[in-house]
């Protein structure tokens, strides 16, 4: 029977979650990348939004969440993966100084965060508009 590793044991389930979430965006986000779509069509935004129900359901996209699954929590957690922090020497001051590749994953991280960012927006203000005392259209 295989040992557990035991720094894995050392990690609580919603940091493990909040991992897993993080593999499923950047998968997606490679997926979109080989087959030359766009993230903000289906099936990728779909897939998208389903991992940010998720998150929003973990409590970890709300502003100071440890995890953080906030736009801004996920693009750190996806930069450091893609070397993008290292490779911009800590500002983006010059982008197209990237190479190609590089200034790729930085768009689509960029896509990414907009994305994210307009989801979270608009799912915080649902019951100004969704709930008991909102107004109805007209």
């Amino acid at each position: 029977m295989p040992k557990a590793n035991p720094a894995s044991q050392n990690v609580s389930p919603g940091a493990t979650l909040a991992h897993d979430l993080i593999v499923q965006i950047e998968d997606v986000l490679q997926s979109a990348t080989k087959q030359g779509q766009p993230i903000e069509l289906d099936p990728h935004r779909a897939r998208l939004f389903e991992l940010f129900v998720m998150a929003d359901a973990t409590g970890f996209v709300e502003e100071g969440s440890e995890p953080d699954l906030s736009c801004d929590g996920v693009a750190r957690e996806l930069a450091a993966r893609w070397n993008l922090a290292r490779n911009l020497g800590g500002g983006l001051s010059q982008p197209s100084s990237l190479p190609p590749d590089q200034l790729s994953r930085l768009r689509l991280l960029w896509s990414f965060m907009r994305m994210w960012m307009e989801w979270s927006y608009a799912w915080k203000r649902w019951d100004e508009f969704h709930g008991p005392s909102a107004t109805p259209r007209r």
